[in-house]
């Protein structure tokens, strides 16, 4: 005996509308079991997770920290899973961003004191980033490698090379051998929103602008009827005049070029300086965070600051309840696993094929 998916001929549009919730909801049934197998109150641990980091305005104030590079690179990944194009290396463009953008400050510091430095700092971000994501890109478009492949590849090589940077020739002089750049100053850092509240800053201003943005281009220009166009069906796209290769480009670049911008968002507000890690996986996590939204970019806001409230609840369960850092990474997992597996439910049903009726069918056919 078998299972096969078969395909429903239609699909509720109320289950569709309600999945996202579906799947949270599982995940938090699922998280109180862990925690219970764990030896922890679920009912501590769940108000740590989901309630306690909304209690205060500093951990409103992490929130929208956390949420800014999450929705930043979940909207980008979004144009590129629409269009049927798999960038699974948002994270290597996002250092490769923080990287290229924190050039001027590190390598020009008399620059750090003119207004200039933080528009010139984002935009070599995005296209520090944007050129990264080219690189998959061509290799798919020119030879078909699976971008999947060299996407994920090309995050190491990222990794290492801001490894080698903050270790060697950029690292800080006065930082007594710690292995971190020199800390950016003046107008290289981005302003805060409301200093006298918290530290958020105005990545988040950036994250919902570029949500709105895309969510204009993909159900309000011809460039996004193309998108939908060549990720549905590729063969009525080229009947269209669509060209899947400049689709390629135009998914991976904007991707890349959010990403980018996460990166030096990142390095240049909450962290003010690059230093080995920059990035507790948002590239990776902005997978879940574009699904939950349901590749939409405006659902992708709320999707990020969900997701984004894994991670304080994460830190707030690990001081208050005792729990690994793990924990967090597997709700994480979970809340995706659910997410998947409610969409697949919705669009198609589970069949038993037994072995008798695999041997009947199997002699029909010849």
């Amino acid at each position: 005996m078998r299972l096969e998916l078969v395909k429903r001929p239609q699909h509720s549009k109320l289950f569709s509308a309600l999945s996202p919730f579906i799947a949270f909801a599982l995940t938090v049934i699922a998280g109180a079991i862990l925690f219970a197998l764990l030896g922890k109150s679920p009912t501590a641990a769940l108000y740590a997770y989901f309630i306690a980091p909304l209690t205060e305005v500093w951990s409103l104030h992490e929130l929208a920290i956390k949420a800014a590079p999450l929705i930043l690179i979940a909207v980008g990944l979004s144009v590129c899973f629409l269009s049927n194009n798999w960038n699974i290396g948002a994270e290597g463009q996002f250092v490769i961003g923080a990287v290229t953008g924190a050039m001027l400050p590190i390598l020009y510091p008399a620059l750090q004191q003119s207004m200039a430095a933080m528009p010139l700092m984002l935009v070599m971000g995005a296209l520090g980033g944007a050129a990264y994501a080219a690189i998959p890109a061509f290799l798919k478009a020119r030879f078909n490698t699976n971008e999947i492949l060299t996407s994920l590849m090309l995050v190491y090589v990222a990794q290492l090379f801001l490894d080698y940077l903050v270790r060697g020739p950029w690292r800080d002089p006065a930082a007594m051998n710690f292995p971190q750049a020199p800390r950016f100053t003046g107008y290289a850092v981005l302003p805060e929103m409301m200093p006298m509240d918290g530290r958020a800053n105005a990545g988040i201003i950036f994250a919902v602008v570029a949500a709105v943005l895309v969510w204009l281009l993909l159900n309000r220009m011809l460039k996004g009827f193309e998108v939908k166009v060549i990720g549905m069906s590729p063969r009525a796209g080229r009947f269209a005049g669509f060209s899947t290769t400049r689709m390629i480009f135009f998914s991976f670049l904007l991707s890349g070029a959010l990403a980018g911008l996460a990166g030096i968002s990142e390095v240049a507000g909450a962290i003010g300086r690059l230093q080995p890690s920059i990035s507790p996986g948002y590239g990776f996590a902005a997978i879940i965070v574009a699904f939950l939204g349901r590749l939409n970019p405006l659902g992708i806001i709320a999707a990020g600051l969900l997701l984004a409230l894994t991670y304080l609840g994460g830190e707030a369960a690990q001081i208050s309840v005792g729990v690994s850092d793990k924990v967090v990474r597997a709700l994480q997992g979970l809340l995706l696993f659910f997410v998947l597996a409610c969409d697949t439910l919705i669009h198609y049903r589970i069949r038993f094929v037994s072995a008798v009726r695999d041997a009947t069918e199997a002699k029909g056919n010849v």
